[in-house]
């Protein structure tokens, strides 16, 4: 689908992808549902639009009025970028180093653990559950190295050369988030918020949770794989609402694109995009958060458990290796459930909305700790209980 700009009776929808993109059609018309609501001004798709559940994921949209229901039950989820010293890197030593991150850190339990070092003040909201832990879905914990330098003088501004190794955050608020929406929808299910201060206040408290909790794991990581914990030079929140210019921004699966550095994610078997944003009002400010699914979970599912075997997704052709207990999830998350990430790419600097400026190729990506001999059923009560021991 090329760049198109729709007016509807209430707002204008932009579509930014070329005729090479995968664009769902069930996605660009939930984008035209979301420009019909009440005070909605303009929707902006990214090139990694899909459909989401009543919500399109891949978008950014203005209105005068907050609808907490954009955003979603994830608010504050955003990756982070955090540079890492290590003597050597040798993915199948490391991989075996990862700490479990479905087990979260008990503020007085794990009292003593180091990584609480990257605590300033109080723990956002008081929320203690699942500090520290990973989530489901497209969440992640990566090592990666930097590959490909097309920018070298900004990426030396932000102390990167070819080479180095970062860790690669994508996470956010948990059950914090859940909780938020949920107490919004059994309400007024997807209508306005009723008193958008209120509700800001307890997003805002969710979106610097999802960064605490960004900054908890890569702590984690860097102590178990013999490091120092470093502050990160990227992250940005792609599920979260902002006031600009007197309206409500809602972005669901779109990063902020107004001047800022944002990393674009690929997939387990492709590299990612550290991009310099610069997307003008036309794009709501905003840039594609990642590759974007083209399968639904229930068809990856499906197609891979006649595509793929275990062991080949877990040894991807870039010769990374992904951690990941559960099978069904590393089914889900194969990279041919997603877009081309360099069609994304592509599609952004097509339209002036960002440059590239290096790529990260995986070495160890964490999605589930693997629990060796455990059984089907104490796996399930694992998650059934967020990871916590």
């Amino acid at each position: 689908m090329p760049l198109s700009t729709l007016a509807t009776a209430a707002a204008t929808v932009t579509v930014f992808a070329s005729s090479t993109s995968w664009i769902e059609s069930d996605a660009v018309a939930q984008c035209h549902q979301v420009a019909a609501f009440d005070g909605m001004i303009h929707v902006a798709a990214m090139p990694d639009l899909h459909p989401g559940k009543g919500a399109p994921i891949g978008a950014a949209m203005a209105s005068t009025v907050l609808y907490p229901f954009l955003v979603g039950s994830d608010i504050g989820c955003g990756i982070a970028v955090f540079p890492i010293k290590l003597k050597r890197a040798v993915p199948a030593k490391l991989a075996a180093r990862f700490p479990d991150l479905d087990r979260a850190l008990d503020p007085e339990q794990d009292a003593d653990d180091p990584a609480w070092s990257v605590l300033e003040g109080d723990i956002p909201a008081g929320h203690v559950e699942g500090l520290g832990t990973v989530g489901r879905g497209n969440h992640f914990v990566e090592l990666a190295r930097i590959e490909t330098v097309f920018e070298p003088d900004h990426a030396n501004r932000l102390g990167l050369t070819g080479g180095d190794l970062v860790l690669i955050v994508h996470s956010g608020s948990r059950g914090l988030g859940e909780r938020i929406l949920r107490a919004h929808t059994e309400v007024h299910g997807a209508g306005p918020a009723p008193d958008p201060a209120a509700y800001l206040a307890m997003h805002d408290d969710a979106v610097r949770w999802g960064a605490l909790n960004r900054r908890l794991m890569a702590a984690r990581v860097a102590r178990a794989l013999g490091a120092e914990p470093t502050e990160p030079i990227v992250d940005q929140c792609h599920n979260l609402v902002e006031v600009r210019d007197g309206v409500y921004l809602h972005r669901k699966g779109a990063a902020p694109g107004d001047g800022r550095d944002v990393l674009i994610a690929g997939t387990r078997g492709t590299p990612s995009y550290l991009v310099a944003a610069h997307a003008g009002p036309e794009a709501n400010h905003s840039v594609a958060h990642g590759a974007g699914r083209k399968m639904s979970r229930a068809d990856a599912l499906r197609r891979g458990r006649a595509k793929h075997t275990v062991e080949e997704l877990r040894r991807t052709p870039v010769g990374s290796l992904v951690v990941c207990g559960d099978r069904q999830l590393l089914l889900e998350e194969a990279p041919t459930a997603y877009k081309r990430i360099e069609q994304v790419i592509a599609d952004l600097v097509e339209h002036d909305l960002a440059t590239p400026v290096a790529t990260t190729v995986p070495l160890v990506t964490y999605k589930t700790a693997d629990l060796g001999s455990t059984t089907r059923r104490d796996r399930r009560e694992h998650r059934r209980r967020g990871g916590r021991s």
